[in-house]
Order: structure tokens, then C-alpha cells, then sequence
């Protein structure tokens, strides 16, 4: 046997154990890789039907803001009616209101001067 030949014999021993060196990891990382899948499909298949729950929900919550929506528009129209009901009250009743009670105020004082 000549030199070349116990190198080339020792350098594939070495080649030898460094793969049974790196076996043990491969192997490792292909079981966690497989875990990995398994956990990747299981919550695929959890996350599907809460999706599809909030999708319900956000809709019937967007149906609920519609109606709030139509009901704030109506209650903002009948607050504008009502407050101009009570400025044309004020102005064409106002005026006349408070010269019946300063005629009340009057009338109260005489009757009271008078006792």
C-alpha cells in the first residue's frame, strides 16, 4: 500500500464520521420539520371555522350600524324640526307670553298692597 492510498483510506474514514456525525441532526431537523406540518395543518383547519364565524359576525354587525346609521339620520331630523318649532313658538308666542306675566307680576303686587 503506498501513501496515496492509506490518505485517500483515512480521508473516507473521516468522510464516514463526519456523516454519522450529521446524521443525528438531519434527522432531528426532519422530525421537527414534519412536526411542524402536522401543527401547520391543525391550525389550518381551526383558524377555517373561526374565520368564517367572524365573517358572520362582521356582517351582522355592519347590518346593525345601517339601522343605528337610519335611525341617527331620522332622530337628527326630528331635533332640526323641533328646534325650529321652538323658535317660531318663541318668536310669535315669546313676546306675548311675557307681557301676560308681567301683567300677572303686576296684578299680584296690587292685590298684595291691597291685603
Amino acid at each position: 500500500m503506498s501513501g496515496s492510498e492509506i490518505a485517500s483510506l483515512i480521508a473516507a474514514g473521516g468522510f464516514v464520521v463526519l456523516v454519522l456525525f450529521l446524521a443525528v441532526p438531519i434527522l432531528k431537523l426532519g422530525k421537527l420539520i414534519d412536526r411542524s406540518a402536522d401543527s401547520l395543518v391543525q391550525m389550518t383547519e381551526e383558524v377555517t371555522p373561526m374565520v368564517a364565524e367572524l365573517t358572520v359576525t362582521l356582517e351582522e354587525t355592519n347590518r346593525q350600524l345601517k339601522k343605528i346609521d337610519s335611525i341617527t339620520t331620522d332622530v337628527s331630523a326630528v331635533t332640526s324640526n323641533l328646534s325650529s318649532l321652538v323658535a317660531v313658538f318663541t318668536s310669535s308666542m315669546g313676546g306675548s307670553l311675557a307681557k301676560l306675566a308681567g301683567l300677572g307680576g303686576f296684578l299680584s303686587n296690587l292685590l298684595g298692597k291691597k291685603k
